[in-house]
């Protein structure tokens, strides 16, 4: 059984930052590639950040150079350092993995972590 759980979220002022975490439990094998998508009240779930075990990352447009997503292999974790926090910024955000167990791979997503950017 693979588990990802996301801790960091919360409450912070426009132009503060948070460190989002989501740790990967389980007999796994490998994970690849790692992201971080958010949804935000009312709009569709949307993509904000990958990593691939390797280390080629991808941004959305609206996170792009304020938000740093990074990876330690060692410890099956992957992080999004967000910094210049925006109100339209404020949603849950959600971790995702391709992650291999055995000779299985599949897609699993975290249970969430609410960021919320307000004054």
């Amino acid at each position: 059984q693979v588990q990802l759980v996301e801790s960091g979220g919360g409450l912070v002022q426009p132009g503060g930052s948070l460190r989002l975490s989501c740790a990967a439990s389980g007999s796994i094998v490998n994970i690849n590639p790692m992201g971080w998508y958010r949804q935000a009240p009312g709009k569709q779930r949307e993509l904000v950040a990958t990593i691939t075990r390797g280390g080629s990352t991808n941004y959305s447009d609206a996170v792009k150079g304020r938000f740093t997503i990074s990876r330690d292999n060692a410890k099956n974790t992957f992080y999004l350092q967000m910094n210049g926090l925006k109100p339209e910024d404020t949603a849950v955000y959600y971790c995702n993995a391709d992650v291999q167990v055995g000779l299985r791979l599949g897609n699993y997503w975290g249970q969430g972590t609410q960021v919320t950017v307000s004054s």
